[in-house]
């Protein structure tokens, strides 16, 4: 029996450096896509659902890629070989994105560069898992939000950079994105590969014969879920129920003209009944592969996993609502400019940018001391508290009118941001077999995703419908969310208490170099 040893600083550095270039990516993403969807023509209400693409490629790419490395061993190691591949792919739609030359292209490049980042991200979660013991878990997820914090303020704020700078155009002709954001693109699409392949170079993986000794004696976990026989009774029912109820809303919504986000929810419904129907069909056959073991994971995750789930929903909807309508509400509601051609609605676009900076620099900072509250309180009191500062940060964005004052907003949602991207994770991962680390942080991505995809379903019938085209109100509607996860975050129960984890923190680690 053999316990992990212990990292110190620099090696948990070099394990979580690929993170900058995977969050350079989702900056990016996050700061512009839908400025690049606007400058292509797209209405207010209709960016909701071209930003479908993102959510629905985490939901199909993640528990696959999670399942797959989990049973991976190459010469490059367990997760190393999908760290480079999503990485060179991300880098190629990175390069290609800001070339777009109509939305339907540009929504297909964004669905490629999420499914490209997925590949990569999903692995590196789990990485935390397989490398480091349970006491120092909350410290590795810290360092990588760290190194997401700070290369997302680069990233985000990297058009304003370009024109302030470098005095690289802001404006461009209609129909095409301005050279500074392409730039940005071209500068993250290096940035990406480079940061991903310095982690595959320096870290060396543990072999499975290591990994089996340290599962021996990890603490706190489920050494190995004892396989067993899927329920396919309760699949074949759940699996003709979901199909038939999302068959059935489908029509309605063709039949009746009904919004167009609802395909949305109805088709994921019909689709997800299906996977149910094939995983009961080849579980009878004696099947004990693929979908027949992420459908009974999904059916057996831990309850704190279930937990954190209904927690993460309301979380991320609120995150999903200011990544889509940040560019809207704040050129449409502090700077009163709904021309995108126009100086002042780039110069509003260009300021969202660098609030996503802010949100991600206080994250970057308040990484190093999530360890410490989280040991002298603990992990979930920890969290509860960021997100009901975040969610308060949120709806502060309708009460300040000056957009200066949205600094103040952005530094209550970094502090969300920090814990959301570290506590729910080192929970998690003290809370599952070590076998099953990749398919269950894959699965639990599903909690991710799903609201994002109920956001880009409904948030864009409510801007058009009850707020009146007024994009400020669907920001609110995610403040009042992540405030209802913060109280639902309060009944979670975690399987390891801080005070018994005996781990030196961030802080004191830089200190100490």
């Amino acid at each position: 029996m053999k316990n992990k040893p212990t990292l110190n600083f620099w090696q948990l550095w070099n394990m979580s450096f690929g993170y900058v270039g995977i969050q350079f990516g989702f900056a990016l993403q996050n700061a512009n896509v839908s400025r690049i969807f606007e400058t292509l023509g797209a209405k207010v209400e209709n960016i909701p659902i071209l930003w479908i693409a993102a959510p629905v490629a985490g939901l199909l790419i993640q528990p696959i890629v999670g399942h797959m490395s989990d049973k991976t061993w190459t010469g490059l190691g367990r997760r190393k070989p999908y760290f480079l591949l999503g990485a060179i792919l991300s880098s190629l739609a990175l390069l290609a994105m800001p070339n777009s030359p109509t939305i339907w292209i540009a929504t297909g490049m964004l669905l490629m560069l999420d499914a490209s980042i997925n590949v990569t991200m999903q692995p590196f979660r789990a990485f935390i898992g397989d490398m480091l013991p349970d006491e120092q878990r909350t410290q590795g997820f810290a360092v990588q939000t760290f190194f997401i914090g700070t290369s997302s303020v680069v990233a985000s704020i990297a058009p304003y950079l370009f024109t302030k700078w470098f005095h690289i155009a802001n404006t461009a002709p209609p129909g095409q994105v301005p050279p500074s954001v392409k730039w940005s693109f071209y500068i993250g699409g290096i940035a990406f590969l480079l940061t991903v392949l310095w982690t595959v170079i320096r870290v060396k993986e543990y072999s499975p014969e290591e990994q089996e000794q340290f599962n021996e004696s990890d603490s706190g976990v489920a050494v190995e879920m004892q396989v067993s026989k899927l329920d396919t009774r309760m699949c074949y029912r759940q699996g003709t129920t979901l199909f038939a109820f999302g068959a059935i809303m489908t029509y309605l919504v063709v039949a009746f003209n009904w919004y167009q986000g609802l395909y949305i929810i109805s088709v994921g419904l019909a689709v997800y009944g299906v996977m149910q129907l094939i995983a009961a069909r080849r579980s009878s056959n004696n099947k004990t592969d693929g979908i027949i073991e992420i459908i009974y994971d999904l059916q057996n995750m831990p309850k704190v996993m279930r937990q954190l789930g209904l927690v993460t929903v309301f979380t991320w909807f609120a995150m999903f609502s200011m990544f889509i309508y940040s560019t809207s509400a704040v050129t449409s509601f502090h700077y009163g400019s709904t021309d995108v051609t126009s100086d002042l609605f780039n110069t509003g676009a260009n300021w969202v940018g660098v609030l996503m900076g802010v949100y991600n620099g206080v994250a970057a900072i308040v990484a190093f001391l999530l360890p410490v509250l989280a040991r002298k309180t603990s992990r979930v009191a920890t969290h509860v508290v960021c997100l009901i500062i975040g969610g308060l940060g949120l709806m502060s964005i309708y009460v300040f009118r000056n957009p200066n004052m949205l600094l103040i907003s952005m530094t209550a949602v970094g502090i969300a941001w920090a814990s959301l991207l570290t506590m729910p994770y080192a929970i998690l991962s003290s809370a599952v077999p070590p076998k099953k680390m990749g398919v269950y942080m894959g699965i639990f991505n599903l909690f991710v995703v799903i609201p994002q995809i109920l956001a880009s379903a409904i948030l864009g019938l409510l801007v058009r419908t009850i707020f009146h085209g007024q994009a400020i109100y669907a920001i609110v509607l995610g403040g009042a969310s992540m405030v209802v996860s913060g109280l639902l975050m309060a009944f979670v129960k975690d399987s390891v208490t801080e005070s018994k984890l005996e781990v030196e923190d961030v802080v004191r680690d830089t200190l100490l170099i």
